[in-house]
């Protein structure tokens, strides 16, 4: 497996999807990166050279776009602050409930996770 800055992609699929393994690169900035390098887009990830790792990896870090840890550290730092001041999607997301407006009465089982029964039991004599 080919490893651009520190994630390994699949050898097998095309690098303008293969670098979508990174987080924080999507089709839209993968096609700009191949672009500015001049890498074609049909090329495996298999078939690329210490060279065009290099470029991709310069011209990433140059274009100062958060991606990886700093992206994740970020979004953390986010949740963390919202739920620190208390507002209703910070509250959201510390009782594990949809954020977004969703209706929770039948849906939002993603969300909540599976059903937990609660069940009522009859009283022995």
């Amino acid at each position: 497996m080919t490893r651009i800055l520190g994630v390994d992609i699949p050898d097998n699929k095309k690098i303008a999807y293969a670098l979508r393994y990174i987080q924080g690169i999507g089709l839209t900035r993968a096609g700009i990166i191949l672009e500015a390098t001049g890498i074609d887009q049909n090329m495996r990830a298999r078939d690329l050279n210490e060279e065009h790792i290099n470029k991709i990896t310069s011209f990433i870090n140059s274009a100062g776009w958060k991606i990886e840890g700093d992206l994740r550290r970020d979004i953390v730092a986010n949740l963390k602050r919202l739920q620190a001041i208390k507002c209703y999607r910070g509250i959201r997301h510390y009782r594990g409930l949809p954020v977004r407006g969703q209706r929770t009465s039948t849906n939002a089982r993603t969300r909540k996770g599976a059903r937990k029964t609660v069940g009522v039991t009859k009283k022995e004599k």
